[in-house]
């Protein structure tokens, strides 16, 4: 008998491995696997498309500007207004638009002047481009954004159909060489694979700046962003997170939909910029954030757990070993057609390693700024 208490209390580590992993596959099988068996929907193919105005907020911006708004500016829509709202830049963007308006009559510039006693946010800034459309659909992207394709604009805004008031859409991040360009493509890809499937399941919690739309009606009805404007950022995710239903919201992935954006390309704004997000998850509804921490604590647990069981428990090592390659496998099952769905299919090879290191780079980053003060939207 006081053998088995021995055997029972050696496995017990192991018990804690399967515990969390059960938690993790929930995740992977039924959360992740509503998007990765999800058949992906074209919407540029239909007869009618509602005007737009398209939003994009600039501050400093002169070499985006000049290099992406022509993609924006000549896209195939029937009607369309683009607004740039010139957010206090001291650079040579106000003149490169002007030399824009001079091509483009649906181009719209709206000039936000600097004022000593005004410190204001990205969110005023949209909001004046949202006060200032002509139209009832409002699609948003930013300056350093390109269209994946001329159909942009059909893919998004043709969407709008029946009760939808929120499209999601998808914006990856440019392919350059390097670990760092890797681990920012994994993550962007992670954070779309979550909020596209939550979505999909009737429980759409965000969206991303850089390729979002919703109706100026939803807008003002929420009264804009009135209930988080003391955060600097969040005018995409917040946004989504107070005002998505199950019925009012849609996701457009095609391939023609995707916006491709310039990833940072150090360590350093890297970290500053993931470091300005995690201000607004600690404002999103209490369900959203017991459901995103769970899965991302109980991941960072399981790792832990494998490593701690192995080392206190070496005798039965096979167990945590066998745990591991399940979620790994697993992973490879369900995110290999989502990886092809979101573009970054090179990026499963590397699934061992970045699932890794995001987690506890995620995770670690989230803890030390999840209060910290933040100072700018760029």
């Amino acid at each position: 008998m006081e053998h088995l208490q021995d055997i029972d209390i050696w496995l017990l580590p192991y018990g804690i491995v399967v515990l969390f992993l059960l938690i993790q596959l929930y995740f992977i099988i039924f959360v992740y696997g509503k998007l990765s068996r999800y058949q992906v929907v074209s919407f540029q193919d239909q007869p009618n498309f509602p005007p737009v105005s398209v939003i994009i907020c600039a501050h400093n911006e002169q070499d985006n500007l000049r290099e992406y708004l022509s993609s924006i500016l000549e896209q195939d829509y029937p009607e369309f207004e683009v607004i740039v709202v010139n957010d206090c830049s001291f650079d040579d963007t106000k003149w490169i638009l002007q030399e824009f308006a001079a091509k483009y009559p649906h181009l719209r510039i709206i000039e936000i002047k600097e004022h000593i006693n005004l410190k204001h946010s990205k969110k005023f800034a949209l909001t004046m481009g949202i006060k200032g459309a002509k139209h009832e659909y409002l699609l948003m992207t930013d300056a350093d954004c390109l269209p994946n394709s001329s159909n942009w604009l059909k893919e998004m805004a043709g969407a709008f159909q029946g009760s939808t008031e929120i499209i999601l859409g998808y914006s990856p991040y440019f392919r350059h060489p390097g670990f760092l360009n890797r681990l920012i493509r994994f993550e962007t890809t992670h954070t779309a694979m979550s909020y596209l499937s939550y979505a999909l399941l009737g429980d759409a919690y965000m969206g991303v700046g850089r390729n979002l739309a919703y109706s100026k009606a939803l807008f003002f009805k929420a009264r804009g962003f009135t209930e988080h404007m003391h955060i600097k950022s969040g005018d995409d995710d917040l946004f989504v997170n107070a005002n998505a239903t199950k019925q009012n919201v849609q996701i457009s992935i095609a391939e023609d939909a995707m916006v491709y954006s310039a990833p940072k390309m150090t360590w350093k704004s890297y970290y500053k910029q993931k470091a300005r997000h995690a201000g607004a998850s600690v404002i999103y509804k209490g369900r959203h954030q017991r459901m995103l921490g769970t899965q991302l604590i109980t991941a960072v647990l399981f790792y832990i757990s494998v490593i701690a069981a192995i080392a206190i428990s070496p005798a039965y090592w096979y167990i945590a070993i066998a745990a591991y390659l399940l979620r790994l496998s697993c992973q490879f099952l369900v995110f290999r057609s989502i990886y092809r769905k979101l573009a970054v299919s090179d990026l499963l090879a590397w699934l061992p390693i970045l699932d890794l290191y995001y987690y506890f780079y995620i995770c670690f980053n989230g803890l030390f700024n999840r209060s910290k003060k933040q100072v700018s939207w760029k």
